[in-house]
């Protein structure tokens, strides 16, 4: 069994940076799940299997073309992880967003089986 690494986090940001996600779903488990920032469930809006996280993950991309998590600061303890990234987009109205964020992984196998996301609540910025 591979232990997760901070090594694992910055290649699964470098991933959403890229907007590559066949790399994405290459680090997360067979039965995994992600709970979106924003929905109408208690952790947001959640996506369950690995068919349904994909989904999700790309739904980001569509929102926010232009999406990026910068900054990354991780730290793994045992089957717990934790990024911290500013997160910056801009949705096709033209709002865009930059604010921090943290996803609270935890690993089973070496991969990902949650991703957890939390983003601060802040209104949209200017584009200069």
């Amino acid at each position: 069994m591979t232990q997760p690494t901070t090594a694992l986090l910055e290649a699964f940001g470098d991933a959403w940076n890229r907007h590559d996600i066949d790399a994405l779903m290459s680090f997360m488990a067979d039965d995994c799940s992600f709970h979106a920032v924003g929905g109408p469930d208690l952790l947001g809006r959640s996506f369950v299997g690995r068919e349904a996280v994909r989904e999700g993950f790309m739904l980001a991309w569509q929102t926010f073309p232009d999406a990026a998590w910068l900054d990354g600061d991780h730290f793994v303890d045992g089957n717990r992880g934790v990024s911290e990234t500013t997160f910056v987009g801009t949705k096709a109205d033209g709002t865009r967003i930059e604010a921090r964020m943290v996803d609270i992984f935890t690993f089973r196998d070496g991969k990902i089986a949650v991703k957890n996301a939390f983003r601060k609540d802040r209104p949209p910025v200017s584009v200069a």
